[in-house]
């Protein structure tokens, strides 16, 4: 018989894993001109991407565990990426409350000193440590657009209204907000756009090594189908599964390992009226964020918790969930309970294995190893955070080019995603235009298309007068018209990867309304695929 190899197409890189870290190489490697493939056994960002705290920030805790180098890339790259996608991303406020009585009993390199050199501190952070750890902020990876730190009296303050009258006075400092499962299709979208092959719902069912290529079996997932690709280096982005795919997919030698912490959040309503967040210190000497979200609600975590198996879906336990409403009512005045949570999530944050004490402690930082003892080359991706994904993609290919010379160098650092063309400070104007060209969209709906899209936008709504030139309204303003542009540009497959990762109207939503939106979609993409399968039949 005929190998069936023979023929399958090679790649230059194939890219396991449809997260952050994986679309962010795809598309550095795609716009270097290599040829790129990219499999994500399920939706893109379905994952840990999707499951942040949302935030383009530096770290400020980290500066407790000396991470100084992580801060400084971290903090370097807020507005690298700001201005690449002012559309999903923007500058926000962070309020830090302080109370001399507070107190808390977490250890961490920092408080390990100054418990040895001045035991009378023990247990607490004092306002020096914190104004010197908020200076190093401002100062360590260089600022042009985000304000500096300053000192809030919170007397009369809407910063201060919310919060109990103990609190006077507050650290206020600069972070930036992410829309992180958009971010990922975006970078998925531009990819593709610079010749990448982006496959969803595709398994990688094993990879071999055949000589100087991987050969890589492949199995869709909606039809069961599987192929073969080769390629001449492999890049192991699974996030939590990269310990698995090494093991059980790929079979190569690794003594590097992960570390799965699960963090997790609640989505309450509105608990305060202005748009700044909130930084709160933690008795146990861990922090959460409180974070205004989706204009009418509040977002509060994260946790830290030991998570063993990545195939075991990462939930917000009921423990998680009363941790962060007591935490959050240590500080509010008005007091939330447990039922007053309308949605939570959780996501498993594949950290590097450092060999730390908590799950805490665990550094945030990425590494990456190269193994090509045995033949073609695997670059096997350990943890990382989103905020230095695009640094990441770059030391990836530092190492990648060195098995295709003649490969151009960096260039993404000045280079926006797909509608993020526009100034920092343009998103109130585009707004204003878009109103403008389409009278039916009111403010919110306006906002929410150009925080999506950006100057897409136009081409999304392309042609209509009337809001019924969108199509059917399946609620909270999305419309036919938008889930076509979300399936046919964004690899959305089902009403899950819609209302819950290419926006977030799974919280306007209601359940019937969703699973129709749900059997839309399934009948849509039967009858494209009967399109397809005639157009094809008639070509014969």
């Amino acid at each position: 018989m005929p190998d069936a190899t023979a023929s399958a197409e090679t790649f230059d890189v194939f890219v396991i894993g449809g997260g952050i870290n994986g679309c962010g190489i795809a598309r550095d490697a795609s716009g270097r001109g290599l040829k790129v493939a990219l499999a994500e056994m399920n939706d893109l960002a379905s994952a840990t991407s999707s499951a942040s705290t949302k935030l383009f920030h530096g770290g400020l805790r980290y500066l407790e565990y000396l991470e100084i180098n992580l801060v400084r890339h971290a903090l370097a790259e807020r507005e690298t990426l700001l201005r690449a996608m002012p559309h999903i991303s923007w500058p926000m406020r962070f309020v830090l409350p302080y109370s001399p009585d507070m107190r808390f009993e977490g250890e961490t390199s920092v408080s390990r000193i100054l418990s040895f050199a001045m035991p009378w501190m023990k247990g607490r952070r004092p306002a020096w440590m914190i104004r010197f750890g908020l200076f190093l902020y401002d100062h360590l990876g260089g600022r042009e657009i985000l304000p500096p730190t300053k000192t809030v009296d919170l007397a009369g303050t809407p910063e201060g209204a919310p919060l109990e009258d103990r609190f006077k006075k507050a650290y206020e400092y600069s972070d930036c907000w992410i829309e992180d499962s958009r971010l990922v299709v975006l970078n998925a979208r531009d990819a593709k756009a610079r010749g990448a092959r982006i496959m969803v719902r595709t398994k990688v069912e094993a990879a071999v090594r055949a000589g100087d290529h991987w050969q890589i079996t492949l199995r869709d997932a909606d039809s069961g189908e599987s192929h073969v690709l080769k390629a001449r280096m492999l890049v192991n982005a699974g996030g939590p599964w990269v310990g698995d795919i090494i093991h059980q997919r790929v079979n190569v030698k690794s003594n590097e390992g992960v570390r799965l912490v699960r963090g997790s959040h609640i989505v309450t309503r509105r608990l305060y009226d202005h748009d700044k967040c909130y930084f709160f210190q933690g008795t146990d000497g861990r922090i959460i964020f409180a974070i205004p979200y989706e204009t009418d609600f509040t977002l509060i975590g994260t946790t830290d918790a030991e998570h063993h198996d990545p195939n075991v879906k990462p939930v917000c336990t009921p423990e998680e969930q009363r941790y962060l409403v007591d935490f959050a009512n240590g500080y509010f005045k008005d007091k939330i309970g447990v039922d007053d949570i309308v949605w939570t999530y959780s996501g498993v944050r594949p950290l590097y294995d450092d060999g730390a004490s908590s799950a805490t402690a665990a550094t945030r930082d990425y590494t990456l190893k190269v193994d090509d003892t045995d033949g073609a080359p695997i670059l096997n991706i350990f943890g990382g955070k989103i905020t230095t994904y695009r640094k990441l993609a770059e030391d990836a290919m530092d190492k990648i080019v060195t098995f295709f010379p003649g490969t151009s160098g960096h260039w993404t650092a000045g280079a926006p995603l797909p509608g993020g063309d526009f100034e920092v400070s343009g998103v109130e104007t585009l707004i204003a235009q878009l109103m403008s060209n389409y009278e039916f969209l009111d403010t919110f709906w306006a906002r929410r298309l150009v925080r999506a899209y950006g100057t897409e936008c136009w081409d999304v709504l392309d042609g209509a007068v009337t809001e019924a030139d969108l199509g059917e309204a399946f609620g909270a303003t999305l419309t036919e018209r938008e889930v076509i542009w979300l399936m046919t540009r964004e690899f959305a497959r089902t009403a899950e990867d819609v209302v819950w990762r290419r926006n977030k109207l799974g919280l306007r939503l209601s359940r019937g309304e969703i699973a129709r939106l749900e059997d839309w979609m399934r009948t849509h993409l039967q009858a494209t695929a009967a399109e397809a399968a005639q157009r094809q039949g008639s070509n014969s």
